[in-house]
Parts: structure tokens; sequence; C-alpha cells
């Protein structure tokens, strides 16, 4: 199947909307992809709710072959969806900083009720995370490496991240492949460098041409 008959699904993530994924898109389509942007409230509704609206966006594209490609909390929905939900079609699955093993960030948000509803009905989702592939689906993970982010700001990460999210929250159990790119949580919709990498692991299921897993 050639890359102008597959699809491709762009799931933003807290506090974005479909326009954060545009420029994501427009690369994507200059390789031949077709992209859908979906939109969903990420504050005040829940990732069961946006899952259930995820999939009944991809199911009216009809097509053999769908892929996904979720920023963030966007990751999360689509992990989610694939839990619950079976029928869409076969394709591969990108994750850009999707905090698949919980944030800490997002827990200590959490904690302060000032800022508690920054996070909103995301809470539980972001603070459980979900760290497994979809059965069937090759699942890519990429995780930003440029500490520059409120999580910085704030000093509550003290490991290597993407100044939001660790890159230790982005590893997800059974993931065909791993890359870790120095670009910043926001960074990771908007590099070349990283579209790039989805690109070509949406084609060839690995980030790298004829590489190892990372």
């Amino acid at each position: 199947m050639g890359r102008a008959e597959r699809q491709v699904v762009l799931v933003h993530g807290l506090w974005y909307g479909p326009v954060s994924m545009a420029l994501l898109a427009l690369r994507l389509e200059a390789m031949g992809y077709k992209c859908h942007r979906f939109g969903y409230p990420t504050l005040s509704q829940n990732v069961a709710a946006n899952a259930r609206a995820l999939f009944e966006f991809a199911r009216g594209i009809d097509l053999e072959q769908v892929d996904f490609v979720g920023h963030s909390l966007g990751g999360i929905v689509i992990l989610r969806m694939f839990d619950e939900y079976r029928g869409l079609p076969p394709g591969r699955l990108v994750l850009l900083g999707s905090p698949v093993r919980g944030s800490d960030l997002a827990s200590h948000l959490a904690s302060v009720r000032m800022i508690r509803p920054l996070i909103g009905q995301a809470r539980t989702a972001l603070e459980r995370g979900f760290s497994y592939s979809p059965a069937g689906r090759e699942t890519g993970v990429i995780a930003g490496t440029k500490a520059v982010g409120l999580g910085r700001v704030l000093g509550k990460l003290d490991a290597p991240s993407d100044g939001t999210i660790r890159v230790a929250e982005t590893r997800l159990d059974d993931a065909a492949d791993t890359l870790e790119l120095p670009v910043s949580h926001t960074g990771l919709v908007l590099s070349r460098d990283v579209s790039d990498a989805v690109g070509r692991f949406l084609s060839e299921g690995r980030f790298a041409p004829g590489g190892a897993v990372g």
C-alpha cells in the first residue's frame, strides 16, 4: 500500500487543539500521507469519553489502513481507545512525549488546589498513564530531551525530560522502537526531525532505515 493510500489521525495534547498539529500534518502530507486532525476537550471531558469520540471519528475514515500519532495526552487517549474498542483498520501508532508511565508534573499540579483546574478531567489519566501498546499494532515512541517547559520552571523534573514529561515516563511496554531527540514538549509537534522520524516509522515500522530497535 502506497503512502497516498494511508490515512493518519493526529491527536493533540493537553491545553492544545487541532491547530497544534497543523505543521506536522503539512509535513506528513508532503510525504504522501492524508492527515485528519482530531479535536477534543482536554479539560472538561475525561479520557474515556474522548477515547469514544476518537473511535467514532476514526471509524468514519473508510480505508484499509489508518495510522495514529498522539502528542502527550493525545497518546493516552489513543491507547485508551484501542483498549476499549475494536474494529478499526490496521496501522501503526507513534506517541510523542506521552506520559504512559504517569506524569509527576501532573501529580504535582493536582496536589495544589489553586492550580488543579489546569489539568481538569485529564487528571486521573495523566497521573496513572497507560503503559502497554495495542495488540497487533506497531507502536513507536519519541521522547524529547530539551528541558524547556513548565516542569523545569517549577523545578519538579530532576531527570532527562522535555521540560514537561520525563523520558522515563514515556517508556511503553512492547514498543517496536523508541527515539530520543533534543526537542522540548511543544517542539515535538514543531520539529522537522520529529516529523521526519514519524513519517519513517509510519512507513517502515522503525525510526531509522534498517536500524535496530532503539
